[in-house]
């Protein structure tokens, strides 16, 4: 056979090798042994210990790519609980723990009071996607949760009611955790290595939105502060919802007191109450129409 065109590959591409290898009709104690495997079809192989450096570039590659190929070029982070009811869900919530202890009862009224934080995370989701912001021919400010429930629904949530999609960076846990249905398909993704996933959502970040929520939330929202703080990332509009929440479970005004931050890192994040408030620092930041 000859090939003339001059733009072609001359090697055989991976995955016609791949299918070469599976179509060998003679099947023998060689070729059946794992060791004769191709390494990139072989799993157990890729799991292995030693190839944890490959598996850490495989996870920073994919979403890097199919992002690039979805035409992404930055996007909205909104961080939050994964446990904060939405508004029609709230009453539930209360009538699950009457005949709890008081302990239960007080927690499921402390979260049904931040069902409102659904609705905003909702609205600010749908405001930026209704915005369609074009620059150099991709999108920009894309919605980008965790693809779980609560905060991280209402904010794919808000995209999907604007037309648009979204972005989801879930997570394998060692309990049930699965996208939800508001993520879009093509661009839910999914993480084996914290570190990594918690990279994907900075490296196109051009906002973020922190609502209240818990360990993960914390996690997210100190390591942005601690990259802007040390100069390690560019400032950006960081949006944090819930005032009462906050200044509650974290004394921010104390820790500039105890001088182990300085009084003008406080100023590194803005206060929000609603979808408004954030849409407004961002377009203050960025120039953009109110």
């Amino acid at each position: 056979m000859t090939d003339k065109d001059l733009t072609d590959h001359k090697f055989y591409h991976a995955n016609e090798e791949s299918q070469f290898a599976e179509s060998a009709p003679e099947k023998t104690p060689q070729t059946e042994h794992p060791a004769y495997k191709l390494a990139f079809r072989d799993t157990d192989f890729l799991l292995r210990d030693e190839l944890r450096p490959v598996r850490f570039q495989l996870e920073l590659l994919k979403p890097e790519m199919l992002l690039d190929e979805a035409r992404v070029g930055s996007t909205m982070v909104m961080y939050g609980s994964a446990r904060i009811p939405s508004p029609e869900q709230a009453q539930a919530t209360i009538d699950a723990a009457k005949d709890g202890s008081e302990w239960d009862q007080k927690v499921a009224a402390n979260l049904a009071k931040k069902a409102k934080y659904y609705d905003e995370a909702h609205k600010l989701a749908k405001m930026v996607s209704d915005k369609a912001i074009i620059e150099d021919g991709k999108r920009q400010f894309v919605v980008c949760s965790g693809g779980g429930p609560s905060i991280m629904e209402a904010a794919n949530r808000g995209a999907s009611d604007a037309g648009s999609e979204s972005i989801g960076l879930n997570i394998i846990l060692p309990h049930e955790q699965a996208p939800n249905s508001y993520v879009t398909p093509y661009l839910s993704l999914n993480f084996h290595y914290f570190a990594l996933r918690k990279m994907h959502f900075l490296l196109r970040a051009r906002a973020v939105a922190v609502f209240p929520g818990g360990f993960g939330t914390f996690d997210e929202f100190f390591e942005l502060l601690t990259l802007v703080q040390t100069g390690k990332m560019k400032p950006l509009p960081i949006l944090l919802f819930g005032k009462e929440f906050w200044t509650r479970v974290v004394d921010f005004e104390a820790i500039a007191e105890e001088g182990t931050i300085s009084k003008k890192d406080l100023d590194l994040f803005k206060w929000c109450e609603t979808a408004e408030d954030a849409w407004k620092c961002i377009a203050d930041f960025y120039d953009l129409e109110a």
